[in-house]
């Protein structure tokens, strides 16, 4: 692990074509016909390698991960040299590397989400101080060994509730050969939640839904996922939203709301979305999908997204924007009391989108795998 300052030349020099932001699409939002008004326009505001996530750093700063193992700042100028460095600890092949990233709530700690050279997920963390991570602090949360490269999920995030939510996929291969996503005897295939300062290395919350549970772990939120790559909370109402990646049909977003006391059952293996997989039976605790869509036309790997509390884009205000890896149109879905009421297309592309990071104002930044970071505007 290396921690560096802005004094890398070499990086430097690669950075100086980079920084200058860019317009890359304008449109309105009228591909549906009761989708939200909202005009926008993504500004390219940086390039990065592989830019795989992002959180709302200290000082109003965003930091974006890049997935071979750098941590950069983004600021005025785009994005500065690497403040972490642990491409030496992991590695790129199949969908494995620098996953995740994110702050607590205080900003006191700062939280990596990576596969190692094993291809073992792991949660490190770094006490920060002025704003600086503390190398010296390092020590790892949480490590969940994989049996595949793919469907690692990787993503996490601090809830309205102060612990920390991480994603892990199914495992891997496909179809779920294990059958993890209903076995509540592994932590694949589900939504965690720990308290990762609690204890030693970590405690867990005595609310959770299947603490003490004989047969489950204890660390489990939810389940029933395949490959949760990106999740959220609604910073306005605390509801969890999740884009689940599909199998080979069915694309899902899943939603709980924040009074939720977890538990939920998304149905991975024996579903895919509301449709039984492969002759499964849906199980009596399903919690069917939000929103799906197939891959007839729309992409072929969700992205989810953010729902939109900036103040920048009056008439987004409220919808939840996600992407498609495949296809990377910008989509909006208003949600209300558990059920979609607009579908929407902001008409915009961002390329491969890999992820969105939401600002500490609010406002929305999207990642694209072939090195773009840019800004949601108002057009």
């Amino acid at each position: 692990m290396k921690v560096r300052t802005r004094s890398s030349a070499i990086i430097g020099a690669l950075l100086l074509a980079v920084t200058l932001p860019l317009t890359l699409t304008t449109a309105s939002a009228s591909a549906s016909a009761d989708g939200p008004s909202a005009q926008v326009v993504l500004t390219e505001v940086a390039r990065a390698q592989g830019p795989s996530a992002g959180a709302a750093g200290p000082d109003g700063k965003v930091w974006i991960a890049e997935r071979a193992g750098t941590v950069r700042i983004l600021d005025d100028y785009g994005l500065g040299d690497p403040v972490l460095d642990i491409s030496d600890e992991t590695t790129t092949d199949g969908e494995r590397g620098l996953l995740g990233v994110a702050f607590d709530p205080e900003f006191a700690h700062f939280y990596i989400s990576y596969t190692d050279l094993e291809g073992t997920s792991t949660i490190d963390e770094f006490a920060v101080a002025d704003g600086q991570l503390q190398p010296d602090t390092r020590r790892t949360v949480l490590t969940q060994e994989q049996p595949y490269p793919n469907h690692n999920g990787g993503d996490i995030k601090f809830g309205p509730d102060g612990y920390l939510y991480i994603a892990f996929g199914d495992g891997g291969s496909g179809g779920d050969p294990h059958g993890n996503g209903q076995n509540l005897d592994t932590l694949l295939g589900k939504i965690l939640r720990i308290d990762p300062t609690g204890g030693e290395p970590y405690a867990i919350p005595s609310d959770n839904p299947f603490v003490a549970q004989d047969g489950a772990k204890d660390e489990i939120w939810a389940y029933g996922l395949r490959n949760p790559w990106r999740f959220s909370f609604d910073a306005g109402t605390g509801d969890l939203l999740i884009g689940d990646v599909g199998q080979s049909e069915w694309e899902e977003i899943d939603w709980a709301p924040a009074s939720s006391k977890g538990g939920e059952n998304y149905g991975w293996s024996s579903m895919e979305g509301n449709h039984p997989f492969r002759g499964g039976t849906e199980p009596a605790n399903h919690v069917p999908p939000v929103h799906e869509y197939d891959r007839s036309g729309l992409g072929c790997s969700v992205t989810g997204g953010f729902v939109y509390r900036g103040e920048a884009i009056a008439d987004l205000a409220g919808s939840y924007v996600y992407s498609d890896y495949c296809d990377g149109t910008l989509r909006t879905l208003r949600i209300e009391d558990g059920a979609v009421t607009e579908e929407g297309d902001l008409g915009v592309e961002g390329g491969e989108v890999i992820s969105f990071v939401e600002a500490g104002d609010g406002e929305l930044y999207v990642l694209a795998i072939g090195g773009t970071v840019s800004r949601l505007d108002p057009a």
